[in-house]
């Protein structure tokens, strides 16, 4: 693998290096800085044979989506063929995301094992990241796009063997609090975290004061928790699929922001502009800050295609104007954009750039556990996307290598 040389406005965790560069070596960041340090650093050759890009052209990490269903016409719920899994990885892929976990819906117990084996096969082969289980323990009131007929109690045993099947690629699983059996000693939380996995919580009907309570007890549990996954916790899309706030019934949503900006739970927001009013999204950041909060796109198999007709696990989808709803009851059924596309909305609505991109590669990175990936730092593994002034892909590349399709 020879030595790659990018240059152009480089996006780092923390800065915008107006003329930057960075150099891959061996499918890794070896080096980044001022295209006039390159030469001190052994690269000035290299930046030298590169062209200088006039363009003003950005040079991003590769991003971290920790929820997503699908894209290009397939579905994680629905497959049945790692080539049908390969699509969606490799829609999203081409536009910037090179990390992945893919996110099931509730479904049988049966079919949820054999997607979860189906999975684990791809995240073994390097292709994927983890396996996300939204559902099957959820709330009916709030179950959104989860199919009614396959919510069931929370069932530890189920949970363990949801996560054997996953070979230990299961990162999070949604639950709703409120529910028996989700939290104490031999509760679902508590078979999640002795098992590498974390909750996420979610598609629930939960008060303000049981939230408040479970959050506690599973800040605890973490805390004694041998080398978690994530020493956080997690929340399902902030705002869909919970109750809203109203000031004589506050639900959880102020109790969840309130138990993340003292270092609790990461809350997972879709930025799509169709989930979450950008100006909501700008105000959560203002409050809580990029350390906590992941983007994700919650996408489903239209992300990257035409309005039309699809499935989200045994529910029919009807997407119009880009907005994927149920054809039976009308609930939003998942997203359809990739996660670079929320990254220029969000910007639009006034997060900063380096901010808004942190939210979607760095903390998608400490959710899932994998300290080479997330952001562009020396020694991390070789993933950026390089894009034009308004973040149109140009180039992706993913562990040193250009994606092609």
């Amino acid at each position: 693998m020879t030595v790659k040389t990018f240059r152009g406005r480089v996006v780092t965790p923390n800065t915008i290096i107006d003329d930057g560069v960075v150099v891959l070596d061996g499918g890794v960041i070896a080096w980044i800085g001022e295209s006039i340090e390159a030469a001190d650093a052994g690269y000035g050759d290299e930046v030298l044979a590169a062209s200088a890009p006039t363009d003003d052209r950005y040079i991003l990490p590769g991003l971290v989506d920790v929820h997503c269903h699908g894209g290009g016409g397939e579905s994680f719920p629905n497959a049945e063929t790692r080539e049908q899994v390969l699509t969606a990885i490799k829609e999203h892929r081409r536009h910037g995301t090179t990390a992945m976990v893919a996110s099931l819906v509730t479904d049988s117990p049966m079919v949820l094992r054999e997607r979860a084996e189906l999975l684990a096969e791809v995240c073994v082969s390097g292709e994927l990241e983890g396996i996300h289980f939204e559902g099957p323990f959820v709330a009916y009131n709030h179950r959104g796009a989860q199919s009614a007929e396959h919510i069931q109690a929370p069932n530890p045993a189920l949970t363990r063997e949801l996560i054997i099947a996953s070979r230990g690629y299961a990162v999070t699983m949604t639950i709703a609090p409120e529910k028996p059996y989700v939290n104490g000693s031999g509760g679902v939380v508590d078979t999640l975290l002795s098992n590498g996995a974390l909750p996420s919580f979610g598609h629930t009907d939960t008060d303000a004061k049981h939230m408040r309570e479970t959050l506690r007890e599973t800040r605890e549990m973490l805390a004694h928790t041998p080398n978690p996954r994530c020493p956080r916790a997690t929340i399902t899309h902030l705002f869909n699929g919970m109750a809203p706030m109203h000031h004589r019934d506050p639900g959880p949503i102020m109790e969840i922001l309130d138990d993340s900006v003292s270092g609790g739970v990461m809350v997972e927001l879709i930025g799509d502009g169709v989930h979450v009013a950008p100006d909501m999204v700008r105000g959560v950041y203002d409050l809580l800050g990029r350390e906590n909060i992941a983007l994700v796109t919650d996408a489903m198999a239209a992300a990257g295609l035409a309005d039309g007709d699809y499935v989200l696990g045994v529910q029919a989808v009807k997407v119009a104007d880009g907005v994927a709803t149920l054809v039976e009851g009308g609930n939003i059924a998942g997203g359809t954009s990739h996660l670079l596309d929320q990254i220029k909305i969000v910007t639009a609505a006034g997060i900063p750039m380096v901010d808004a991109v942190y939210c979607a590669s760095v903390s998608g990175a400490r959710i899932i556990g994998d300290e080479s990936l997330g952001g562009l730092v020396v020694g991390k593994r070789g993933d950026l996307i390089v894009t034009d002034p308004n973040l149109n892909p140009i180039e992706v590349y993913r562990k040193g290598e250009l994606v092609n399709s």
